[in-house]
């Protein structure tokens, strides 16, 4: 009898940003998780991040120091710490150069060309000394764009470097680390006849060079990585993209369902499940109107909003009809979030103007995110584009149902609820009285308590686990293999 073993996979995946030891959105949560539930397919993965310095002494000091090394940035070699530490089962490794990494914040910073190429560079650099040579370098975002390119040009033919397969995943697209071509010598250190790998319309771009060196390249969602290859979502890169669409495709991203739990949740009211969800949830509606100062009525449907406050997440379409749903419609909105100062003052004026339907508080607060998650009974997510989105998967475990607009990740994951088995409601066009009779479908809706509670069950009982995507990246892997 023949057996056949399970392909042996070792996954290093390089990050600008994970949980638990720092983030700033989703791809902190997706490096926090996806990581974790390839493991637990036997396969080895690892993340590889900076050693910020506003990550928790509490987190520093379990940390462990392995070694020092010294990077080449262009004509200049850098320190760099490798320490380890373990978290949820994954070992991470955290790259220190308190020049490049002693800051306030992560980004935003004039030399972020620079730190972001010392740290891609410097990922390269640790794998000898960390004793785990990877078949796979799964990077994402502009940040470790440069690490598929230095591998490609500079060490893909070194002794200990041979046969390691690279994977770009593209998070958003309108982030790219475009710079100044100076930079090639300056910063970036490649060859001068390497150089046509990151120039793109006279800039030097870190993003199309992964896009060029990358064995295959991802996005967060199966319908994202359509949209970009066409000049209204690309950016500006959909020609380069086209050009490579044969290593293209979409993964749709999951959440961590134990850390959003409606039954062990310890940040809201009651804790409930698909069995005890009418009183469960009615409890956390009554807290989150009485938090947010709303008169406390189980009869009129709540809208939440979680968000960062930005053009591309639909506020000017928000902005649009607000004050004519509040005039009109029998309901009550919460919001969350920050941003753009005229997203931030014009609905501060709508929750003065309207202070028995609307709640506001400015900020990211994480436990009154979920408050808002447990306690609306919709949730509503109108994106101009959204590559995968986090958020509508949440609501939906939660039972609080999404009101989205079909696009990226959207699109993929909530379906119409007209044909009697979707999760939410959906509208396609970018428009905001498309949107807002979306709104009153689903207030209408709501009147309708046998037809609500059925519809709240579904949301619940969907799979936006981790499982799922794990298994797609696991055959992408295998693929290049």
């Amino acid at each position: 009898m023949v057996y056949r073993m399970a392909i042996k996979m070792k996954v290093l995946y390089v990050s600008s940003e994970a949980l638990p030891f720092k983030a700033s959105g989703g791809l902190g949560d997706v490096a926090g998780s996806l990581p974790g539930a390839l493991r637990k397919r036997l396969i080895g993965a690892r993340v590889v991040m900076p050693l910020y310095d506003t990550i928790s002494q509490e987190l520093k000091d379990k940390m462990t120091f392995l070694t020092s090394i010294s990077v080449p940035v262009a004509w200049r070699r850098q320190y760099c710490g490798i320490f380890e530490a373990k978290a949820n089962g994954v070992i991470y490794y955290l790259l220190d150069n308190q020049y490049y990494f002693k800051r306030d914040g992560i980004y935003g910073y004039y030399d972020d060309a620079e730190r972001f190429a010392f740290f891609a560079r410097a990922v390269l650099e640790m794998i000898p000394h960390i004793n785990f040579k990877p078949d796979i370098i799964h990077c994402n975002d502009w940040q470790s764009a440069l690490t598929p390119v230095y591998y490609t040009t500079l060490y893909a033919n070194r002794e200990g470097y041979e046969n390691i397969k690279t994977v770009f995943t593209i998070h958003n697209i309108q982030y790219q680390g475009a710079y100044g071509m100076e930079l090639l010598g300056e910063v970036v250190g490649l060859p001068s006849d390497r150089a046509s790998l990151l120039e793109y319309d006279g800039d030097c771009n870190y993003m199309k060079g992964a896009i060029e060196c990358a064995d295959k390249i991802t996005t967060v969602s199966p319908s994202y990585a359509g949209e970009i290859l066409d000049p209204w979502y690309s950016h500006g890169l959909d020609v380069i993209l086209n050009q490579r669409s044969w290593k293209l495709s979409g993964i749709l991203n999951g959440i961590d369902t134990e850390l959003y739990d409606p039954q062990t949740d310890k940040d809201i009211v009651k804790n409930y499940g698909t069995a005890d969800f009418v009183k469960g949830k009615a409890a956390n509606k009554k807290a989150l109107q009485e938090h947010f100062g709303l008169p406390v009525r189980a009869d009129v449907p709540v809208i939440g909003m979680v968000s960062r406050l930005v053009g591309h997440k639909g506020f000017d379409l928000v902005k649009a009809v607000l004050d004519e749903l509040l005039s009109t419609v029998d309901c009550q909105v919460v919001l969350l979030g920050s941003g753009e100062w005229q997203y931030e003052s014009f609905f501060k004026e709508m929750a003065a103007k309207h202070p028995d339907k609307m709640g506001i508080e400015l900020g990211f607060i994480p436990s009154l995110s979920k408050k808002i998650y447990a306690g609306a009974d919709m949730f509503l997510m109108p994106s101009k584009s959204e590559p995968c989105g986090l958020s509508q998967m949440i609501s939906l475990r939660y039972g609080t149902i999404p009101i989205v607009r079909e696009t990226g990740g959207l699109r993929d994951s909530i379906h119409d609820s007209g044909d009697g088995k979707g999760n939410g409601f959906t509208f396609a066009s970018y428009n905001a009285h498309d949107m807002l009779y979306t709104i009153k479908r689903a207030v209408d809706g709501y009147k309708n308590t046998e037809g609500w509670n059925i519809l709240v069950k579904r949301a619940m009982e969907c799979d936006n686990s981790w499982g799922k995507s794990a298994n797609e990246y696991i055959r992408l892997y295998k693929s290049i293999l």
